[in-house]
């Protein structure tokens, strides 16, 4: 006859097999909300202090709790409005590392802009595979002033579920009044290539001069169309 122990272990075994496989990580530089409250930066975070891997809810969300009903904490801005990570105008992108502690198969990775329009700033596909404890991608950020907050999202592969972790960056420093109107006339996408630029540019004074630019006007802005966002990395 069993004992009320190996009972009481045969249930919990029994319990667990059932339960959906979850990956469980964070993005731990540039420090994201959950690594700020776990490093004790903020103050009443809640319980994502202890569990900063933990940030899971149905795929699809752009809110920094994945839109769940825990970590709501993550959500507020007022709790972060102070702590951004400074990244100098000269940065064309930046490293982003997940600590994963507990790897599973991936569908995908993805960063948003999520303070402006939930702009796509980079993508790669997962392909099924288990990544390794530590993941990094370089996530374009050439283009971007001010403060913004970048939402890293990690899509598993055999659930429903993804992990959610927001990073807030303040880039560039101050715009003076002619950098803000150069950069409003030319609508320059993150990241885009210096040839592009050059491309836009030159457009620019062929239209001042009134050469004909029907048809070269045409492809620098299918051009530029077409860049995207999204860089889709093949791994």
């Amino acid at each position: 006859m069993l004992n009320p122990v190996t009972l009481t272990f045969l249930a919990f075994i029994t319990l667990y097999s059932v339960l959906p496989v979850a990956g469980h990580g964070y993005v731990t530089t540039p420090p994201s909300r959950q690594a700020r409250c776990h490093a004790g930066e903020i103050q009443n975070c809640g319980i994502v202090q202890w569990e900063p891997q933990s940030v899971e809810a149905p795929a699809g969300s752009f809110l920094c709790n994945g839109g769940g009903h825990r970590f709501t904490e993550l959500n507020d801005e007022s709790l972060f409005a102070d702590h951004f990570e400074v990244v100098p105008r000269s940065t064309e992108s930046l490293t982003f590392t997940w600590k994963l502690t507990a790897p599973h198969r991936t569908r995908s990775w993805e960063y948003f802009l999520i303070t402006s329009g939930e702009t796509m700033l980079y993508y790669e596909a997962g392909h099924g595979v288990v990544p390794p404890e530590v993941v990094t991608h370089k996530v374009p950020v050439q283009g971007l002033v001010g403060r913004h907050t970048v939402l890293g999202r990690w899509t598993i592969a055999d659930t429903t579920e993804a992990a959610y972790a927001c990073v807030d960056l303040f880039l560039g420093g101050q715009e003076t009044e002619t950098e803000a109107a150069a950069a409003a006339a030319t609508q320059v996408p993150v990241g885009m290539p210096y040839e592009l630029q050059d491309l836009l540019g030159n457009q620019a004074a062929a239209n001042s001069s009134e050469a004909p630019v029907a048809e070269s006007s045409g492809g620098a802005h299918k051009a530029v169309h077409n860049l995207m966002y999204v860089q889709d990395v093949q791994s």
